[in-house]
């Protein structure tokens, strides 16, 4: 098979490219390295250096594939605040781009990247994917207007989309010293040297932290998951664990034999206070649950931070 990963230099499309090579794929990486890494790259991929929201350069790269590992986004909810036209362009603009190229290429399958962002702060928790989608984020606009976006392809066009909401992903490939870097990765560089780690809001906000192979896991269901059952349809990605920061500081701290002292600072704008999934739909659908504790996957990503240093 032929696969088109966008944002394949980048933390979780790079993981996916692995995989795919791995099985025997030959793959194609739509990526601007804006924010991904060409040391990233498998070497049997093949690179598109450029834009997903450049009709040229996507349609360059998508000829001949069968399904596309749609992973290209500006990611940060914080970015999208002080951000937000370029956010759209990328986020909005760019899966339009994607997805009109690929309805055109005749590609089978395309699977989305979406975002546990789209529920806002649910009533309801752990939260289904009927839950109502009220997006407090540029970001999570975005999201949610490209999910719409993939719906109306399957309706309209006959494409075959899977959008999957990912919760919260960690893992190796995610660098602290990235402008908008994640938490566990922040978390983890302050304590292995020797600084205050920061927590935004009192460190009580909880999440459902969700380890990269379950991720790809999940993605490479969504592209042979039986059409019938997927097509046009979004699912949760997530271990169903809650997690608050401050759980996961003292899980760090244990890891690294160091007693977490943090700095505690104001909330950020767009975050919201728990986030946890109800995922059964997505074993249901795609034959697909994740298998990663929490402990194990701190304690791989702990390991490969640490050769950073």
């Amino acid at each position: 098979m032929q696969a088109l990963v966008t944002g394949g230099a980048g933390f979780i499309g790079s993981h996916i490219v692995d995989a795919l090579v791995a099985r025997g794929d030959d793959v194609v990486v739509l990526d601007d390295l804006s924010t991904g890494f060409a040391t990233n790259l498998h070497p049997s991929a093949t690179l598109v250096e450029g834009s997903v929201a450049d009709e040229a350069t996507v349609g360059r790269a998508i000829a001949g594939c069968e399904v596309v590992f749609h992973q290209a986004a500006h990611k940060a909810v914080l970015r999208s605040v002080e951000r937000p036209l370029t956010t759209d362009t990328a986020n909005t603009h760019g899966t339009l781009t994607v997805l009109k190229a690929a309805a055109d290429a005749g590609v089978r399958r395309f699977v989305h990247a979406s975002s546990s962002s789209v529920y806002g702060g649910a009533a309801v928790v752990p939260t289904p994917e009927s839950a109502p989608l009220l997006p407090r984020s540029p970001y999570a606009v975005t999201k949610l207007a490209a999910e719409h976006y993939c719906r109306v392809f399957t309706e309209l066009y006959g494409l075959e989309t899977v959008a999957l909401r990912y919760f919260n992903v960690y893992g190796p490939r995610q660098r602290p010293d990235a402008t908008y870097a994640a938490v566990i990765p922040l978390f983890v560089d302050a304590l292995l040297h020797g600084r205050a780690p920061e927590v935004h809001g009192d460190g009580l906000q909880s999440r459902d932290f969700t380890y990269i192979s379950d991720v790809v896991g999940a993605n490479l269901a969504a592209a042979t998951a039986p059409g019938a059952a997927c097509a046009g349809h979004a699912y949760n990605i997530a271990p169903g664990t809650a997690a608050s920061l401050l759980d996961i500081l003292a899980s760090l701290g244990t890891l690294l034999g160091v007693t977490p002292e943090p700095s505690f600072v104001a909330s950020r704008a767009g975050d919201v206070r728990h986030s946890l999934a109800d995922s059964t739909a997505a074993e249901r659908d795609l034959g697909y649950r994740c298998t990663v504790t929490l402990d194990d996957g701190l304690a791989r990503t702990v390991e490969w931070l640490r050769t950073l240093v």
